[in-house]
């Protein structure tokens, strides 16, 4: 009996993996989607605990634009996967802050008020900001040579106060930098055009109306989706994937692979093992995030902020904590309930507090069961203690909890050390040494919700459609 074959595998059913899929069904391609585990999404997902609903990973979708907008990502990717706006049912934010000691700059979806909060806080710095806008806006995202500039080396040749550097560079590195300490130059124009210049939004109803909207559309296309399929190798035949093996022994071929799975993960499936590895090292940093289920909403108790992102000192520091499980010193403070829904949809059921920190993949894979639990306990009061210096003090309004670790990513993406935003080094055009094997996702170099979507369009149009249209 021959094995089934299809026009493309698509290794990972997170944003991107989903993406790729709709699109390349849109043009009648056989297309499969692989997923190791019982649900979709990676660790953008979504689950039920003590009968709430927890989103996991989504905190916004950047690149927000409001309906009729006909430029941008989200524009792009509605356009793509012939979506209309009402299927995301995105709320704005109300408003964020990136809160250092003594310095706060407001920010919304108008950028106006962050280049006012700028002028305010660094009056001298007034016109270098409008200098360093300009060179974002013109940034080429697909210039391989400038992505990888040091961004702290830029910002430091227009931005003349360390301290106003610091406080750029501190959200866009929590929400989609790989590299410790510095960030590519092509990451941070992609990222602060995002955040800064396009803006968050939120569904009301989370993460899961994008997932769901997503599977819904692949398989009305005529897509096949397997969960519980995990990839035990990539069968290698010269140069080209030849064939893939899922975990129980059912081989299955295709004319193009595509794999959201991380690039040094998906190399080391290959089982031709006299090639050599890619020589990029896995990523290094990971997170934990602590959920707070509160008696009544945040705006309540006084804080109407949608995301914080807060730093306890001048020096942003963004590297795996020294010895530590976490480092409390920095992180993200993200509400749920302060995004501007409509009528409608009326508030969330509960009051959402989520607290994100840096943690160290290896010291939470080491500990026991016991160890484990006692752990996630201690942290989780250590991170509400260093958030409660930006916002008002929820603890006395807590009902329920809950906190995930690196070892939660690790089991959800399959990426090595539970490395939230993959390896430093980006791949932006997706190829590998194998002629028929490209990368997606993370590690191809768009990085949260609407990039991941582009990055599966992109790379399902570019090495998928082109050349069989």
């Amino acid at each position: 009996m021959p094995m089934p074959h299809y026009d493309t595998i698509i290794i990972g059913a997170g944003m991107s993996g989903l993406a790729a899929g709709i699109r390349l069904a849109y043009y009648d391609q056989k297309v499969c989607i692989l997923e190791r585990h019982y649900t979709i999404g990676g660790l953008n997902s979504f689950y039920r605990l003590r009968g709430r609903d927890y989103d996991v990973g989504l905190h916004a979708v950047t690149n927000f634009t409001p309906k009729g907008a006909k430029k941008g990502p989200l524009a792009r990717l509605l356009r793509q996967l012939r979506f209309a706006w009402e299927d995301f049912a995105l709320s704005p934010q109300l408003g964020s802050a990136v809160a250092f000691p003594g310095v706060t700059l407001n920010f919304t979806n108008n950028p106006d008020l962050l280049a006012a909060e700028v002028a305010r806080a660094f009056p001298r710095q007034k016109d270098n900001y409008a200098r360093l806008l300009t060179q974002i806006v013109d940034y080429d995202d697909l210039n391989q040579e400038m992505f990888v500039l040091s961004a702290r080396q830029v910002l430091g040749e227009t931005i003349t106060d360390p301290l106003l550097i610091e406080m750029l560079l501190c959200p866009l590195m929590w929400y989609g930098n790989a590299r410790a300490e510095d960030m590519d130059w092509g990451q941070f124009c992609i990222m602060f055009r995002s955040i800064f210049l396009e803006g968050m939004g939120r569904p009301h109803a989370g993460v899961r109306l994008i997932l769901k909207n997503l599977v819904r559309r692949f398989r009305e296309l005529g897509g096949e989706l397997k969960l519980r399929s995990g990839v035990s190798r990539i069968h290698v035949e010269q140069d080209r994937a030849a064939g893939i093996v899922l975990d129980g022994g059912e081989e299955i071929t295709g004319t193009h692979v595509l794999s959201s799975a991380g690039a040094v993960e998906t190399m080391r499936l290959c089982d031709d093992v006299t090639a050599a590895m890619e020589p990029a090292a896995a990523g290094q940093l990971s997170f934990c995030e602590s959920i707070s289920i509160l008696d009544k909403p945040p705006k309540a108790l006084g804080h109407e902020k949608t995301i914080v992102f807060y730093n306890d000192s001048e020096k942003f520091h963004w590297r795996k904590p020294a010895g530590e499980l976490i480092d409390p010193r920095t992180g993200v403070i993200c509400s749920p309930n302060n995004f501007a829904y409509g009528a409608a949809d009326g508030e969330l059921a509960d009051g959402v507090v989520r607290i994100t920190a840096q943690a160290d993949f290896s010291r939470w894979q080491g500990l026991d069961e016991s160890q484990y639990k006692l752990e996630k306990l201690r942290c989780y009061d250590a991170m509400a203690a260093s958030a409660v210096r930006f916002m008002p003090d929820f603890r006395g309004r807590v009902i329920d909890t809950d906190l995930f670790t690196p070892t939660t990513i690790r089991r959800f993406t399959w990426h090595d050390n539970g490395a939230i935003y993959g390896a430093p080094d980006k791949k932006l055009d997706g190829t590998t040494r194998l002629k028929n094997l490209f990368l997606c996702g993370t590690d191809q170099g768009y990085v949260g919700i609407i990039g991941s979507i582009i990055s599966g369009i992109s790379m399902a149009n570019q090495h998928c459609l082109r050349s069989a249209l």
